[in-house]
């Protein structure tokens, strides 16, 4: 996952590296801009050139990329819904990319004098209802740790405890270090997309499986000496180890039918923690690490228990 400046035409790269520096977007996140911008450009520009042939976009010019009309826009969307079969959600994401360098080239930089995306919509993307597990599958989540773990059953059991009680991403989990937990690990330093920190306080569950974990890890060598979680050929646990090792405990807990993964322990974690009643959606953003709101609020829906008790409630309701 790198990104080649010098293949791009030069108002793709200066976008991209006001992306990171400026912005402060995720690697990740740039570099599928690149792949989405890249594809665009061969569309409009080399669209009759053969797949397996190498085109130099490169030499594209301000001038050029500047000329490109909206109907070129509008083909490139309906060429990736109806030739590459790409959804809604896809669509609009490649959307976002163009409609980015654009707005980018034409008002931050002015170096073209028309947007030709201003006026173009993102096609509309369903928002379905995170999934996640329910209490009583994540104890068993955690069970299948202390019934089935190994050799590493204390790293494992703390890495499943901070994924369902704090809702960190894999890649922040990953990346913690000892010195971002204080003496008492009454909370932890999370980096998050685009290096932005932030502080989330630990529960008492949370503590009691680090506690335990660094008891052995006083006694683990690793390379990065400053790494919390450390794999058995003494490296930082990697985004994929993790991944690996929830498929695993998902499966013996008996729930590896059932589409879960990394990424839905997280849904979990929001989910349990607004379903208490408890806790304010802004709160729940600062935790999660959310940069819009609107992107949180895909965590308030509340579970058919609390709807069929909130209809219960109901004064009208014959006891």
């Amino acid at each position: 996952m790198k990104i080649r400046m010098d293949e791009l035409p030069p108002a793709v790269a200066r976008y991209l590296s006001y992306k990171l520096s400026i912005q402060g977007a995720s690697e990740k996140t740039v570099y599928e801009y690149s792949l989405d911008l890249m594809n665009f450009f061969r569309f409009v520009f080399f669209r009759d050139v053969p797949r397996e042939e190498r085109v130099d976009l490169s030499s594209l010019t301000d001038q050029q990329i500047g000329s490109v009309p909206p109907q070129k826009i509008y083909e490139y969307l309906l060429y990736s819904a109806t030739q590459k079969k790409n959804g809604n959600a896809s669509r609009a994401r490649k959307l976002s990319a163009i409609k980015g360098l654009y707005k980018f080239l034409a008002s931050k930089e002015k170096s073209i004098s028309d947007n030709p995306s201003k006026e173009i919509e993102a096609p509309s993307v369903k928002h379905a209802l995170p999934k996640f597990l329910s209490e009583n599958e994540s104890r068993m989540l955690l069970e299948a740790v202390e019934n089935f773990g190994e050799k590493n059953k204390k790293r494992d059991y703390a890495i499943l405890a901070l994924f369902l009680n704090c809702g960190m991403r894999v890649s922040e989990l990953c990346a913690i270090s000892l010195p971002d937990l204080p003496a008492d690990l009454s909370q932890v330093i999370v980096t998050g997309k685009g290096n932005k920190q932030r502080l989330v306080y630990l529960n008492a569950s949370c503590q009691a499986a680090l506690r335990a974990y660094l008891e052995e890890r006083k006694n683990i060598p690793c390379r990065d000496e400053k790494a919390l979680f450390v794999s058995r050929n003494q490296r930082r646990l990697s985004v994929k180890t993790v991944q690996w090792l929830v498929y695993k405990y998902l499966d013996l807990a008996g729930l590896g039918d059932k589409g879960y993964s990394v990424h839905k322990l997280r849904h979990t974690a929001a989910t349990l923690i607004y379903s208490t009643g408890k806790v304010d959606v802004r709160i729940l953003q600062d935790i999660l690490g959310h940069e819009q709101l609107n992107t949180t609020q895909i965590y308030t829906h509340v579970s058919d228990e609390q709807k069929k008790k909130a209809m219960s409630e109901n004064p009208l309701n014959e006891k």
